[in-house]
């Protein structure tokens, strides 16, 4: 399986390390990619450098996509057509999608959430059209998460639609969670 992450500036941090290493874990392949290029400063001012440019990569080539939150992050990846055509192709193609915090606002922006269950970061249910309580809700092959404090659940749930429920149970037991 392989995962494609896109990165811009103002990520989410804690959603992005934690999604990243816990697929990691799970020998799940990722690749982040940088938007506009491979460094890219988080939330928090964290300098990270992505694998790749998102202008190199080839979205086919990958299984699932994985979008995470952060302002301005969220707000930078949704201005980036190469995410949203991604996005539309991915449900297209019933491959998995994951977004956290503020990033399923990109989802319902791309026209993907109008008839989906999905969660947001508290406070932005309005920017979702079918917003459902919950720490991390599954409707299909899309996955939606609330925020940081969600953001390990969030990757154990990202690790069972891709390798499995044996293997987020074993993480799950190893990340004491």
């Amino acid at each position: 399986m392989k995962v494609v992450i896109p990165l811009a500036d103002g990520f989410e941090e804690i959603e992005a390390m934690s999604t990243i290493d816990v697929l990691r874990r799970a020998n799940i392949s990722v690749t982040t990619a940088g938007i506009p290029g491979t460094i890219v400063k988080g939330s928090r001012g964290t300098q990270t450098i992505a694998d790749r440019k998102l202008s190199e990569i080839d979205m086919n080539s990958f299984d699932a996509l994985v979008l995470v939150g952060g302002y301005p992050g969220y707000v930078n990846l949704s201005k980036s057509n190469q995410v949203l055509d991604a996005v539309k192709s991915f449900n297209a193609k019933g491959k998995t999608i994951a977004a956290i915090c503020a990033a399923p606002s990109i989802l319902a922006k791309a026209g993907i959430l109008d008839n989906r269950k999905a969660t947001i970061y508290p406070g932005m249910e309005k920017d979702i059209p079918r917003p459902r309580p919950g720490r991390v809700v599954q409707d299909g092959h899309i996955i939606t998460s609330q925020g940081p404090g969600t953001a390990i659940e969030f990757a154990l749930k990202v690790v069972e639609a891709l390798a499995g429920s044996g293997a987020s149970a074993k993480l799950r037991r190893d990340l004491v969670c």
